[in-house]
């Protein structure tokens, strides 16, 4: 018997390396102005493109990447898309806050922190009202037969009459997951305001520094949002493991598929 052929998977490296890291780097050292360097009586380096260049090209790698792998795919993936939409709120946010005279609109730090915070929001909202749809979301991020062998579990959970028991097990970790999106929500709203303090949106260069403050802000809230997301999805993983135990018998060589 052949084995069945598992599809395309977007590697994590080329995954972080094209969507933050890449962006980041672009923001912070690509973003001065040649012409404003020299009239500021500073030497203009050769990779200064100018902030509106920068923007553009930080904006177009993950778009790009994210088309990629659509084509290559053929079909969706949920964490490309949610790049996707970021990158185009990124994008368009920008276009509405940069003025045609160099400046920045002075509510800039409010209006992209709530950008910052409105995905992971709206993440945490979805997770936990799909819960009772033919789809849950904790099926797709941590509970999936990628991972566990759910239909052994199913089938041992209808032996032993365990339903209701299950699906409560299945609601306290989409809870406690669902909670992870909406700390990393508050906290990135938190870091933005934090940024933007100081932030003169009238300076001749503003729009360098909107950028490198672009650049922290995606630097700093993967680093320190993606840590508590970690933490919970360990957690919950963990949860999921002792209390599918409990309910099956079985130990977690058999709740999990072998690697």
């Amino acid at each position: 018997m052949s084995e069945k052929k598992l599809p395309p998977q977007e590697h994590p490296l080329a995954n972080i390396l094209i969507n933050v890291i890449i962006p980041v780097l672009v923001l912070s050292y690509l973003s001065k102005d040649p012409e404003l360097q020299e009239r500021l009586g500073k030497v203009a380096k050769p990779w200064h493109i100018g902030p509106v260049k920068a923007m553009v090209l930080a904006l177009v790698l993950p778009l790009g990447y994210g088309v990629w792998f659509f084509i290559k795919t053929r079909k969706g993936n949920f964490f490309s898309a949610l790049g996707l939409v970021s990158v185009l709120l990124s994008g368009g946010l920008t276009v509405y806050l940069w003025n045609q005279d160099g400046t920045v609109k002075p509510n800039a730090g409010l209006l992209f922190g709530i950008k910052e915070a409105l995905i992971p929001l709206v993440l945490g909202v979805a997770i936990l009202t799909s819960h009772r749809s033919a789809s849950p979301l904790i099926r797709v991020f941590l509970y999936n037969d990628s991972i566990f062998d759910i239909p052994k579990i199913e089938k041992r959970v209808l032996e032993k009459s365990q339903q209701a028991e299950y699906d409560k097990l299945l609601l306290g970790a989409t809870r406690l997951f669902a909670g992870s999106f909406f700390i990393s929500s508050l906290m990135n709203l938190m870091l933005a305001q934090w940024f933007f303090l100081g932030f003169d949106s009238r300076a001749i260069d503003a729009l360098e520094n909107y950028n490198a403050i672009i650049g922290r802000v995606t630097w700093w809230g993967f680093a320190m949002i993606g840590i508590p997301i970690l933490f919970f999805l360990f957690f919950t993983l963990k949860s999921l493991l002792r209390g599918l135990g409990r309910i099956t018998g079985y130990s977690d060589e058999e709740l999990l598929l072998p690697r």
